[in-house]
């Protein structure tokens, strides 16, 4: 289940660079149906799964300090998953997830990976809940909630130092109440804030190309803190951005999203098969 972070060209969602230089090939290896991953963690599955996340100091926000060693356990079955809805109504789906020819920092099976859909319709069109859930950031402040495998302290300082908050895309994480989290990014504006708890169809905010975006769009994506398979992070990206190495996988949203109908084209009126004669 790993990942890769893209956009209508390429995104950000906490840290993005472009380019590969792993040396050695990654294999895929089993894991929750529909997930892309590059890695196995040593830890061995837990008989059940437990029913806590921890919780960043003094928050009261459920967040992922490393989720090797935080939680154990397997996440739950896609096939489980209920209740989603499209976050952008009529959007266009202008990036899937999987393999991508775009630059990206994550990688699965050597190749760049886009590890969530991108979206798009027009700049400040409304997303709205993909589900209902706890919100558990919005705003840049996220990376502590989407599956980091690893210290982020020497990542922050960086940006601290550098000043380089203001790149990073506006980001909304939610708890779904499933064992998964949804990740929406790129918004120009956010209506919520962490706390809140959230209905599926409710408004979070406005899409915007906040991040690295060549336009307004909403990247979409979907983890499990109780995710055992990761996903590597291009070398050179960890090196510059002094990122972990590694972060949970990430699931194909697209396999729990409705199906959406397709469009159908008005079809002429039957000709009748005698013309009747006009009336005199």
């Amino acid at each position: 289940m790993p990942v890769g972070l893209g956009f209508v060209a390429l995104m950000t969602i906490g840290s993005v660079g472009t380019g590969s230089d792993l040396s050695e090939p990654i294999s895929p290896i089993e894991g929750v149906a529909g997930a892309a991953n590059t890695a196995a963690t040593e830890v061995p599955a837990a008989e059940s799964a437990p029913s806590f996340v921890p919780l960043l100091a003094g928050s009261g926000i459920p967040g992922i300090p490393d989720a090797r060693n935080a939680i154990p356990g397997r996440a739950p079955s896609i096939a489980s998953l209920t209740g989603y809805r499209w976050p952008l109504k009529h959007g266009r789906l202008t990036q899937p997830f999987g393999s991508t020819m775009a630059a990206a920092s994550r990688v699965a099976d050597g190749q760049p990976f886009h590890d969530g859909i991108d979206l798009a319709t027009f700049c400040g069109d409304r997303i709205v809940a993909a589900h209902d859930g706890l919100v558990l950031a919005a705003s840049r402040h996220f990376d502590d909630h989407i599956g980091w495998l690893g210290d982020l302290n020497a990542y922050y300082r960086r940006l601290d130092n550098k000043h380089l908050w203001t790149t990073l895309p506006i980001v909304v994480v939610v708890d779904d109440g499933n064992g998964f989290r949804s990740m929406y990014a790129h918004f120009d504006k956010v209506v919520v804030k962490p706390g809140e708890r959230i209905r599926a169809g409710e408004l979070l905010g406005y899409e915007g190309a906040t991040g690295h975006a060549s336009g307004c769009h909403l990247h979409y994506g979907l983890v499990s803190p109780l995710e055992r398979a990761e996903t590597r992070i291009d070398r050179g990206v960890v090196r510059r951005m002094k990122l972990p190495r590694a972060e949970i996988a990430r699931v194909d949203p697209l396999l729990v999203l409705p199906p959406r109908p397709r469009p159908t084209r008005p079809q002429p009126p039957a000709v009748p098969a005698t013309i009747p004669a006009p009336t005199p």
